[in-house]
């Protein structure tokens, strides 16, 4: 299942900060922006995420990962995408957010990333 290959790849945090750069885009840098209010490097945010993912999950999530990843040309990237989406809204809405970093500290967390 597409579901234990993500977790497999993804919950190691260099091939987890790669994935986030692969996916690219607004949610790459509004993921690197979230993980350094969290203080953390984006392969380490998007692993742990993962593997809260993989401990937490039932079988509807599970699901939903599938149903993200249909028809996609990069399911792994896709399915990530679902559970890294999830990771960080239900974060904020458990109230953990914090507030927005300096933009020098997002410029410099995303020329890590």
């Amino acid at each position: 299942m597409i579901y234990r290959e993500i977790v497999h790849t993804c919950s190691n945090t260099e091939v987890a900060r790669a994935a986030v750069k692969s996916i690219g885009g607004d949610f790459a840098r509004e993921f690197v922006a979230e993980a350094t209010r969290r203080e953390l490097p984006s392969g380490v945010l998007a692993a742990r995420l993962v593997r809260e993912f993989a401990d937490k999950a039932d079988e509807v999530e599970l699901q939903s990962v599938v149903a993200a990843t249909d028809g996609s040309d990069q399911p792994i990237l896709s399915g990530l995408r679902y559970i890294l989406e999830r990771g960080v809204r239900d974060y904020v809405h458990k109230g953990g957010a914090k507030r927005t970093p300096p933009a020098w500290m997002i410029a410099a967390a995303r020329s890590a990333a």
